[in-house]
């Protein structure tokens, strides 16, 4: 029988994942020392076992070290394998050198996790100029995809759904979650101007008139494409959208931000948070049965 350990915070998402794969779940002690240091303990033995380390990894500094700390303890007690099971991998933003003297931060990332883990199991990575995590992994990648568990939910929920992708860049994406959605699908055009500010611009959305728009995203981080996206389509004589994404983030202010303008907000829990509709461990437990590979 599989052994599955949570991460602090990532408790609930591990529950579910052990009942839906038949596997324990094991009991993981952390606490810090009054200096600040890390304490980690495996009250469940890992010798000869497939073991899983459950850990969302959207606030990746305040786990690492305890992560890194629990898979060695893992391998230095006799796990057969440490896999990472990361529904959301953090570090994947900086893939390049914009600037002088910047630091590589996904490669670096991806190191770390490679030299402690033997696979990684992971949701819809934010790739960005990267075709496939093996290109900075040397670990075995799993890439699972949650396109299809969004259009469901859509098909349920808005079976009169215009699905609505953020940027060119997710045609392929918004093309298949309409799909199993059964509506059609557009994408918008974004210009970004930091972090924090963007542009949208709409396509001719006469065609569409009376149909409920479902803003799609995979990472909502600063909330501004959703949001700005949401008011464009108020002015342009639509219902308040619904807004379905893979990974809520949502940093600061932003989850506020746009659930002022939408009807209704909606994630999976690949990042723990109160809208958290969508459950990912079937999709994650199927994967952790069969060889892994990176898509």
């Amino acid at each position: 029988m599989r052994l599955i350990f949570a991460l602090p915070g990532n408790e609930a998402f591990a529950a579910r994942l052990a009942r839906e794969a038949g596997a324990e779940l094991g009991q993981l002690e952390t606490r810090q020392f009054p200096d600040g240091e890390h304490y980690v303990r495996l009250r469940t033995d890992p010798a000869g076992r497939q073991v899983d380390m459950v850990c969302s990894l959207v606030r990746a500094d305040s786990v690492i070290l305890t992560l890194l700390f629990a898979a060695a303890a893992a391998r230095a007690q006799g796990a057969a394998q440490v896999t990472l099971v990361a529904p959301y991998l953090g570090y994947m933003r900086q893939d390049t050198q914009f600037q002088a003297g910047e630091a590589v931060t996904s490669t670096t990332f991806a190191r770390l996790v490679s030299g402690a883990f033997d696979r990684l199991v992971t949701v819809d990575p934010h790739l960005h100029r990267r075709k496939s995590l093996d290109e900075i992994y040397d670990i075995p990648c799993a890439t699972l995809h949650a396109a299809g568990l969004l259009g469901a939910w859509i098909r349920a929920e808005a079976p009169d759904a215009l699905v609505i992708g953020p940027d060119s860049e997710s045609a392929q994406w918004a093309a298949e979650v309409a799909a199993v959605a059964g509506a059609p699908a557009i994408v918008l055009q974004k210009e970004r101007f930091g972090d924090r500010e963007v542009r949208i611009t709409f396509p001719d959305l006469s065609a569409f008139a009376g149909r409920r728009p479902v803003l799609i995203d995979d990472i909502a981080s600063s909330g501004r494409t959703l949001a700005a996206a949401a008011r464009e389509l108020l002015a342009l004589g639509f219902a308040a959208p619904l807004c379905v994404v893979v990974h809520p983030v949502f940093g600061g202010d932003a989850f506020a931000e746009v659930a002022r303008v939408t009807a209704r907000v909606v994630s999976t829990d690949a990042v723990p948070h109160e809208t958290n509709l969508i459950s990912l461990a079937p999709l994650v437990a199927a994967a952790l049965t069969t060889e892994v590979r990176d898509d």
